[in-house]
């Protein structure tokens, strides 16, 4: 006999396992009803739907369980990250203090220190840059190979070459002396590859072969750039010049006849003032982000009789009251005066960090109210430059506190750490039960398949004997 499946599907989408009988020989038969007139298929999906509802509850409890762990996780990982930046507000190479150095005309002269500098303004005037030395030849495309000497060095030309594989012979050979360019189909110019004064000795070239012949009314010596510094005038063979402010290379990219003298100021050493900025902004982005997925979490409304995982999965964390209390410390601690600081120099929002409160009658705006972070990066600019030290340790004291708040929560061991270890204890306990729980109906699906089929089996026979009999008696005289 062939097998009918059962197809069925309880309130909350469990679906069946094994939906056909099994026989008493082991095989599997159908049930269609064809003795009794039932639709045992329906009859045998709808009890199984009814004996599903609890595992139902129990997959929906797991769905919302693993939710929950989820957004532990998300706002772990997120406050995680937030204690990182404090950790980099106290981290001994931000304020490490170094000198800048500017131009009035960097177009002209820029100017840079890798080291300390003396401090103060220089006046610097240039005259004259540094070149090389370079002489211009008419090229010929040697019959035979030829050998070019250039400064005591060969270079082979084969027969034929043209004038492009010759400069290229030339520009790819780094022991050369000399760069080579084609004005023209005919015409190479030999540079010398240092720039400063050679006096007339310069660019000796060699060629028994004939390939070049030199215009001698091009050549051109190299020359060393001429400058003054405060009146002082000095020379270099580069126009990149380390000897002429301490501890400051000149970089030389033209003259300064007509626009005049170029101030180059050497600043005292202090913090960098841009990586501190960008530092505290990173704080201040992540906190608004951490502040945000825990809000989202807080206010989002669960689903007060969920029918399926997606419903359980909502408002998990609804109004956390764990959260809840660190939103509120981190907001505190936001704007009150740590403790062992001078007067003004003691909160965040000292330095331009607040949470963008409106002032007299200004309109709040949505991430005021939500506790979001601002940075006033002129007052941190300002704080910076009138009490670096200030800065500091605040930064520094601020740091050691948020690192506690935070890290209590979401550190290694910590609150967050032990509610996701106890939701996961949790994941696998429902776990165990679904397992249970689906074998059992198994089990009793099996049962009610062979109990339908049994009975279709005896009304079948019953039917057969109750034919047999009418015909005997219709034959009877």
């Amino acid at each position: 006999m062939s097998s009918t499946p059962i197809t069925g599907t309880s309130s909350a989408g469990t679906q069946f396992l094994n939906t056909s009988s099994p026989s008493a020989n082991g095989s599997t038969s159908s049930i269609v009803g064809l003795a009794s007139g039932l639709n045992t298929t329906a009859i045998v999906s709808q009890l199984m739907a009814v004996a599903a509802i609890p595992l139902d509850n129990l997959q929906i409890q797991q769905a919302g369980i693993a939710a929950k762990t989820t957004q532990l996780t998300n706002i772990q990982t997120a406050l995680q990250t937030l204690s990182a930046d404090a950790a980099n507000l106290s981290s001994p190479t931000l304020f490490d203090t170094s000198q800048s150095v500017s131009s009035s005309n960097p177009a002209l002269i820029s100017a840079v220190s890798q080291t300390g500098a003396g401090v103060g303004g220089y006046q610097v005037n240039v005259t004259a840059l540094a070149n090389s030395a370079q002489r211009t030849f008419t090229f010929a495309s040697p019959t035979s190979a030829d050998s070019i000497t250039i400064d005591g060095h060969t270079t082979n030309i084969p027969a034929g070459s043209t004038i492009a594989q010759f400069v290229n012979s030339i520009n790819n050979d780094s022991s050369a002396t000399v760069y080579a360019a084609a004005t023209n189909g005919t015409t190479v110019v030999l540079s010398s590859r240092a720039s400063g004064d050679t006096g007339t000795n310069f660019i000796q070239v060699s060629d028994p072969g004939g390939a070049l012949s030199e215009q001698t009314s091009l050549a051109k010596q190299g020359q060393n750039a001429a400058f003054t510094v405060d009146g002082v005038p000095g020379s270099s063979s580069s126009n990149t010049v380390t000897n002429a402010i301490a501890g400051v290379t000149l970089t030389l990219s033209g003259l300064t006849t007509t626009a005049g003298p170029v101030t180059v100021t050497v600043a005292p050493p202090a913090p960098s003032a841009t990586n501190i900025t960008t530092a505290v902004n990173q704080f201040v982005t992540d906190y608004n982000s951490a502040v945000t997925t825990i809000e989202t979490q807080l206010n989002q409304t669960p689903v007060s009789n969920p029918q399926n995982p997606t419903d359980a999965g909502q408002g998990t964390l609804y109004g956390d009251q764990d959260l809840n209390g660190l939103l509120t410390s981190m907001r505190q601690m936001m704007y009150t005066a740590l403790g062992g600081l001078p007067s003004g120099m003691s909160a965040l929002s000292d330095i331009g960090v607040s949470t963008g409160a409106p002032v007299g009658n200004g309109t709040p705006t949505s991430s005021s109210l939500s506790g979001l972070l601002t940075l006033n990066s002129s007052a941190l600019s300002s704080a910076l430059q009138s009490n670096p030290s200030g800065v500091k340790s605040l930064l520094t004291s601020f740091s050691v506190s948020f690192q506690g708040l935070v890290d209590n929560e979401a550190g290694p061991g910590g609150v967050i750490a032990q509610r996701i270890t106890n939701e996961t204890s949790q994941t696998t306990s429902v776990s165990n039960q679904i397992s249970v729980m689906q074998a059992s109906l198994q089990q009793q699906q099996n049962a009610l398949l062979a109990e339908y089929a049994n009975l279709e089996s005896a009304l079948a026979l019953s039917q057969s004997q109750e034919s047999a009999l009418t015909s005997a008696i219709a034959q009877l005289p």
